[in-house]
């Protein structure tokens, strides 16, 4: 087996959903119903993170990313020697998105993962510090995600946040790329067929499914906060 674990960013998913499996409802609304406690939850896996990557999905959704502002999360920060915020990474193929969302207007550092086709859409602009092409052919559909994490490491970055959404979880599990996952379960029913869940993608036989650790689970009033690991075994 591929040590994907050497030369790239421990990765953690983080994410919110409904008692159901939902992360959103069917229309892809904001997800907002999770509690304040969850938020700090958010708040703290995204301090100790040094980057944020999600999908373009998520951001049109939400049109902004949550930045740090807790006081002693912004000091354990400037303890460790670390930017007041990490680094916002927007992972898309096409990057087709609205420059006037508020997103490009907070100041957080802000780069894009993409593909050629995608880098073109940005080109001579100043929204972006970075602009990064990993894609496994030239002008080919598909971000090459092993690449990439091993360029975001060789930028620096050590501990990488993902949240979402879950075409984006689905190609990091299916390229064994992920290491832990926070999911936070709900009190609510979203349903739907076609409701986004944690991870998409073409799915996994059960015989080949990614096996997880249960690390610690938790209840904070009526929601419940798992902890888990990936399980990897040597050959």
């Amino acid at each position: 087996m591929a040590d994907y674990r050497k030369n790239r960013p421990y990765t953690t998913v983080v994410l919110a959903m409904s008692m159901d499996g939902k992360i959103a409802d069917v229309k892809r609304s904001p997800a907002r119903f999770s509690s304040r406690a969850d938020k700090a939850h958010l708040e703290k896996q995204i301090a100790a993170a040094d980057a944020v990557l999600f999908g373009a999905s998520t951001l049109r959704a939400y049109g902004t990313t949550l930045s740090i502002s807790n006081p002693q999360l912004l000091q354990k920060r400037k303890e460790r020697s670390l930017p007041p915020q990490p680094v916002q990474i927007l992972a898309s193929l096409q990057a087709n998105i609205d420059p006037q969302l508020h997103f490009f207007r907070q100041p957080v550092p802000r780069w894009l993962l993409t593909t050629s086709v995608g880098a073109k859409q940005w080109e001579g602009r100043s929204e972006f510090e970075q602009i990064l092409v990993c894609e496994a052919t030239p002008f080919s559909p598909e971000i090459d995600w092993v690449a990439a994490l091993q360029r975001l490491a060789s930028l620096g970055l050590s501990r990488l946040a993902v949240l979402g959404g879950g075409q984006l979880v689905g190609s990091l599990v299916a390229a064994d790329l992920i290491d832990e996952f926070w999911l936070t379960v709900c009190p609510i029913i979203l349903g739907g067929a076609t409701a986004p869940t944690p991870v998409e993608g073409t799915g996994f036989y059960t015989a080949l499914a990614p096996r997880l650790e249960l690390l610690s689970a938790q209840t904070i009033d009526q929601e419940v906060f798992l902890h888990y690991r990936r399980q990897r075994f040597k050959d």
